[in-house]
């Protein structure tokens, strides 16, 4: 039997792949190590489990934060699928040396504030690099993964739940002040890591159900929107009739509603916000 030989193409796929996953577990070492840790200022999930032991323990926190992350890395590989898991793998270790390479008693600043808002910016691009290249440094997302299938809870809040627990238990090794800035960073954080998995640009779908679907397909096209033309019919009286769908971003989207309310006052609107867009771009004439 014959091997197929990967092209060019995909190994410079994975070439980019894991170089973004080596630059997000830099970056989050910065951060953290950085701005964050020399003032007594931590993110959630393991992160803070680890620097938390550290505390207590004085082992290193880049042998707690690979250790305790490990049996994630095997629950997520069961349960998600082995390339997460080797992502999240490459993650982890890149990040385990990168936090020892820079772990440091001097920060870049020690006004709290100013690390709290930095750090977390720096920490929230780095993550959010890492999960947008199909890794991950928290396994407690993916036990809230796992816990979402038996659960009602979504993971969102399955992971909010955990660092709520985690964040208030720095309160009794660090004070309460430096708990409320841990919460100020991980919000910082997480506001990042959506900014670069979403990117800055909402994005959103629109359908529209109009008798006068020529005259608004010709006005959507007039004002740069790609639009598609999807054949239905009436659910009740089973009545042919055309839906109109386009993608548009927040800018171009009160235009959009008025140039349709312009053409047809009682034209139909779905609207509804796009999460990732994967593929060639819709062409605009």
């Amino acid at each position: 039997m014959s091997h197929a030989v990967k092209s060019p193409q995909s190994w410079g796929g994975y070439v980019k792949k894991y170089f973004f996953l080596l630059l997000g577990a830099w970056l989050y070492a910065y951060g953290l190590e950085m701005f964050l840790v020399p003032n007594d200022i931590i993110d959630g999930g393991v992160v803070g489990i680890a620097l938390m032991m550290n505390e207590l323990t004085g082992i290193d926190f880049a042998i707690l934060f690979a250790l305790i992350n490990l049996p994630f890395i095997i629950l997520g590989w069961r349960n998600i699928g082995w390339r997460f898991a080797v992502s999240t793998i490459v993650s982890v270790i890149a990040m385990s040396v990168f936090s020892e390479w820079y772990h440091n008693p001097d920060a870049v600043t020690r006004d709290a504030f100013l690390s709290t808002i930095f750090g977390g910016v720096v920490a929230g691009l780095g993550c959010g690099l890492i999960i947008r290249n199909g890794g991950s440094l928290d396994g407690t997302e993916i036990v809230a993964i796992i816990m979402n299938r038996r659960i009602s809870f979504s993971v969102g809040e399955i992971v909010l739940g955990f660092n709520l627990v985690i964040l208030g238990s720095a309160g009794l090794l660090w004070g309460w002040d430096k708990a409320m800035y841990s919460l100020i960073a991980y919000s910082v954080i997480a506001r990042m890591i959506d900014i670069v998995v979403k990117g800055f640009d909402d994005n959103y779908a629109v359908f529209i159900i109009s008798h006068k679907y020529d005259e608004v397909t010709k006005a959507l096209v007039e004002m740069g929107s790609g639009v598609t033309l999807l054949h239905g019919a009436g659910g009740y009286m089973g009545d042919v009739r055309e839906v109109i769908y386009c993608v548009v971003n927040r800018l171009e989207l009160e235009s959009l509603k008025a140039n349709v309310r312009s053409v047809d006052p009682n034209a139909f609107l779905t609207i509804n916000s796009v999460r990732e867009m994967v593929g060639g771009r819709i062409k605009r004439d």
